[in-house]
């Protein structure tokens, strides 16, 4: 299918050069040389560089340690990381230890970020034994059928990048690059796949090899055409999907550069979020603690989950919730809340059993018959009263470490945050670490949105 002029312009700078290439695969056969030269790995380089369906600039090369399938799980790690280590060495000091389902190596070598990963070498995906032991199948498998479509991957994958919504990773939820690889795959090019995606609905379901082992719950399910029990689109949110299709119908009715190029970040300064804050009036608070030191897939899964732990804790106290958020940066991580209001009066509604249930509400009446408040009183055919609210400021609550760890925390935040957290409260909240975060947390709009609004 023809191609937009746009199209070929972007290609025209997403392409990787001669230069760029040769720079890169000479470094992969070095290394590769290496590991086979060790006796101990055959070695391989997958993913999008091994398939040529990189973006220019996107210096990521993973190079595989494949081991003998019959040597024991420990003996893979340490054999592998030794490896891994002595071959690291041998190029840069620049290289340390990364933690995925096994360890592995991770180096700067030059400009170009290497991933050094000992995996099996299992003659079938169905003897994988462990999530690693599967990219070299993804690879040969993309290897042997993408010929003819590696500029529409590239144009899809500079597509969700500039729509940021690229990524499978925690924090982003969105399309990996195998998963734009399969897509294009299955459609057979990038415009027959915007079309299509145009009227795709949750739970759409893509099998390219027609052999799917199981059922899937997730919005977008692509079922991997080496293992028909995996969901390789498992990551996609439902606000990823539905952002993707807004994209694509934008895209379609009015097609412009736009849509690949990547958006500036936007920063927000301390006087601008005092400003938004005075106009919005609402409370606004920031929970700011230690980042764990640990991997963001294994840390963001227990930001989420304390996220919204806090914010039902917030509501249970009557504190309604407007807008809530985190981010993780390196050394600290942010809890950001937005309330219509911070302050409430000191008493609040607390509902007994109804009249009917004879001993309950004998109980009830008798409980409270001696408090100097009003009630008990009768609502709808139930004992109710007032009773002192135990917080009355959401300041107060959220600086309660007795309150705040009886909330339903993950492992690692919880250990950050019984070491302490600092209280923010209005435009102190803002931190220049945090400034982007801030700044999307009060400019919330889709991908689409945001280009149609800058035209």
């Amino acid at each position: 299918m023809k191609r937009l002029p746009l199209e070929e312009e972007v290609l025209a700078t997403i392409r990787p050069t001669s230069e760029e290439r040769d720079h890169i695969c000479n470094l992969a056969k070095n290394l590769l040389l290496s590991i086979n030269q060790s006796g101990k790995a055959q070695g391989m380089v997958v993913g999008s560089i091994a398939r040529n369906t990189w973006v220019r600039g996107d210096r990521d090369l993973d190079v595989f340690m494949l081991f003998d399938p019959q040597l024991p799980r420990e003996e893979l790690e340490t054999q592998g990381l030794s490896l891994a280590r002595s071959i690291a060495g041998s190029y840069t000091e620049n290289f340390h230890e990364k933690y995925a389902e096994h360890p592995y190596i991770n180096a700067q070598i030059d400009d170009v970020d290497v991933d050094l990963v000992p995996c099996y070498h299992v003659d079938s995906a169905a003897r994988i034994q462990s999530a690693v032991d599967r990219t070299p199948f993804h690879t040969r498998y993309i290897s042997d059928k993408i010929n003819g479509l590696i500029d529409d991957v590239l144009l899809l994958k500079r597509f969700t990048k500039a729509g940021g919504i690229y990524g499978s990773d925690q924090m982003t939820e969105g399309f990996s690059g195998y998963l734009c690889e399969l897509l294009i795959l299955h459609y057979g090019g990038f415009t027959p796949l915007l079309k299509a995606a145009a009227s795709w609905r949750p739970h759409i379901i893509i099998d390219i090899e027609h052999h799917a082992a199981k059922t899937f719950d997730e919005p977008l399910v692509v079922i991997d055409p080496v293992d028909p029990r995996r969901n390789v689109a498992a990551a996609v949110s439902i606000d990823r999907m539905a952002e993707f299709v807004d994209l694509v119908r934008g895209y379609l009715e009015e097609p412009s550069g736009a849509f690949f190029a990547h958006p500036p970040e936007r920063c927000i300064l301390k006087q601008e979020l005092a400003t938004i804050i005075l106009q919005r009036k609402t409370s606004v608070y920031a929970l700011v603690f230690t980042t764990p030191p640990y991997i963001p897939e294994v840390i963001v899964p227990q930001l989420k989950r304390s996220l919204l732990s806090v914010c039902d804790l917030l509501e249970r106290n009557g504190f309604a919730v407007h807008h809530a958020d985190y981010d993780m940066q390196p050394e600290r991580c942010m809890f950001l809340f937005e309330l219509p209001v911070g302050e409430l009066p000191t008493i609040r509604r607390h509902a007994g059993p109804p009249l009917w249930n004879h001993i309950n509400a004998d109980k009830f009446r008798k409980k409270h018959l001696a408090e100097r408040t009003a009630g008990p009183y009768i609502v709808e055919g139930r004992y109710e009263m007032e009773i002192p609210r135990e917080f009355t400021t959401a300041r107060n609550l959220l600086s309660s470490q007795e309150i705040l760890m009886a909330a339903s925390l993950g492992k690692h935040v919880r250990q950050r945050l019984e070491s302490g957290w600092t209280l923010l409260e209005g435009a102190d909240c803002w931190q220049e670490e945090f400034a982007s975060f801030i700044a999307g947390f009060f400019d919330r709009c889709s991908p689409l949105v945001r280009i149609l609004r800058k035209r």
